[in-house]
């Protein structure tokens, strides 16, 4: 399969997760609880005469607890440091360079930085070709300083 594939199976999952199975859930909860529960009991029945009331408190009252709760998972709870944790190890990019800035400036300007303090220790002049490597660099770091951004190449490039 292409690499077209993968990041189209990627962009299905993320939909379907995060946008359409969490809106049917909030359908089929809210649905199923006053159906099923408030309108059989004429004690509730009465707090909540139709399914609107019903939605309108529940979003009242629902809302502020649940973001409450995603605070203490991200915040107080270890479920999430366990969750990056698992990521990081997971991630590739913490053994490589990743594509972008990482790639086409930072490591190439370590590099140079590194090779002019050996030049600078051995009392060695600069080159022609390290002072061309690093007249591109800083003219890159300019570029990025300015705002602008580095070219994606094409295999980074949008599906």
């Amino acid at each position: 399969m292409t690499k077209v594939h993968f990041r189209s199976w990627f962009y299905f999952q993320t939909g379907y997760s995060q946008y359409f199975t969490f809106s049917i859930a909030i359908v089929n909860m809210l649905t199923t609880t006053y159906y099923l529960i408030i309108s059989q009991n004429s004690e509730i029945g009465k707090i909540f005469p139709n399914f609107s009331i019903y939605v309108l408190v529940s979003s009242i009252i629902a809302v502020p607890i649940l973001i409450t709760l995603g605070f203490i998972h991200m915040r107080r709870s270890a479920i999430y440091t366990s969750q990056q944790d698992v990521l990081q190890e997971s991630w590739p990019y913490n053994y490589y360079l990743t594509p972008g800035i990482q790639k086409e400036i930072l490591a190439p300007l370590l590099r140079e930085l590194l090779e002019l303090g050996r030049h600078s220790i051995s009392n060695d002049g600069i080159t022609s070709e390290q002072s061309r490597r690093l007249d591109e660099l800083v003219t890159k770091l300019e570029l990025l300083i300015s705002g602008g951004s580095l070219e994606m190449p094409k295999k980074f490039g949008r599906v």
